[in-house]
């Protein structure tokens, strides 16, 4: 299964790769982005010479170092990214991530789905290992994501709202052109049922459930996102656009095979106690748990929306048109 785990990850650099040379390009490729790449390629070779800290913190320096160069990929491809065009709201991006991984972690001090192990003794460290990888999650999948579409895709997705500077930086929201007159209360359900079913039925029963939350949450939030005429996938469903789910989808998978083979080379790392196909591992995971990785991203997305629009903060909406800008 290693070598299995080691040729998708081949084929998921190799993708990025191809898919960066063949997008026509704006601007030269930053240098910020060669740095990312240097970051990713030392952090790998003091791992593997067993340099501390690096093997401390190889998941979160690796994962900056990819964030890095990917956010210089969308640069070149389309004259904006996250990080450079909008610093403060990769910023608050990185802040809100952590918070929203807590969120799962809260879920598994009763399931116990995962466990970290190879922590830093001292304290400080150790939370500092956790704050920083955390920060590291949201703007990774969001970022593939907005890769994808702008070097696969090559599209924008349709405008839900305009951002704008007031003050400390808001989001301010409008009507969009097709305004949902009504939420979709049946599945604002379906999603309350899925994320509360895990914490109230027996925990025998609870530990299979986890996938639930990956889907409840979506089904809870992104309608009432939709319903606030905020960006949602359910805008885009209507308005005959499917680039940006398919683009999360797709960015939860490759982030999901880039993550367990680095988590599985990792000192410090996670393990999955995960009770069906326990034997089947891919790295650290049991296959199954391959099939969290895409919805998680649909999930980050929408609650990133949620939570940046509620705290009025500064927003990043991946997808929309480098004429935004202009």
């Amino acid at each position: 299964m290693i070598l299995l785990g080691l040729a998708l990850t081949a084929l998921a650099a190799g993708f990025l790769l191809e898919s960066f040379l063949r997008a026509p390009k704006v601007r030269h490729y930053p240098v910020c982005g060669l740095v990312g790449l240097g970051v990713i390629a030392v952090a790998e070779l003091l791992l593997f010479l067993d340099v501390p800290p690096v093997p401390a913190y190889f998941t979160p320096l690796v994962w900056t170092g990819y964030t890095l160069a990917l956010d210089a990929a969308v640069f070149a491809i389309r004259g904006r990214s996250m990080m450079r065009s909008e610093p403060q709201a990769f910023a608050w991006m990185a802040i809100l991530s952590i918070f929203t991984w807590l969120l799962f972690e809260l879920y598994n001090l009763r399931l116990r789905n995962w466990t970290y192990v190879g922590l830093p003794l001292n304290e400080y460290l150790r939370y500092l290992g956790y704050g920083w990888s955390f920060a590291t999650i949201t703007p990774a999948i969001l970022e593939t994501a907005e890769f994808l579409i702008a070097a696969v895709f090559r599209s924008a997705v349709p405008p839900t709202h305009e951002a704008r500077a007031d003050g400390e930086l808001g989001l301010e929201v409008v009507a969009s052109d097709n305004p949902r007159k009504t939420a979709h209360w049946g599945w604002v359900v379906l999603g309350t049922a899925m994320v509360t079913a895990p914490l109230v039925v027996p925990l025998q029963w609870g530990v299979y459930l986890f996938g639930s939350v990956w889907l409840g949450l979506i089904f809870l939030v992104d309608p009432l996102n939709d319903r606030a005429h905020r960006p949602s996938v359910w805008n885009d469903l209507r308005s005959g656009s499917r680039d940006r789910l398919y683009a999360l989808l797709a960015a939860g998978g490759l982030c999901g095979v880039f993550g367990e083979f680095w988590n599985y080379w990792a000192t410090a790392k996670w393990l999955y106690i995960f009770p069906i196909l326990e034997n089947w591992r891919l790295f650290e995971m049991p296959l199954p748990g391959f099939l969290g990785f895409p919805p998680f991203a649909v999930e980050l997305f929408a609650l990133y929306v949620l939570a940046a629009s509620a705290l009025q903060l500064p927003f990043y909406e991946i997808g929309l048109s480098p004429d935004r800008d202009q």
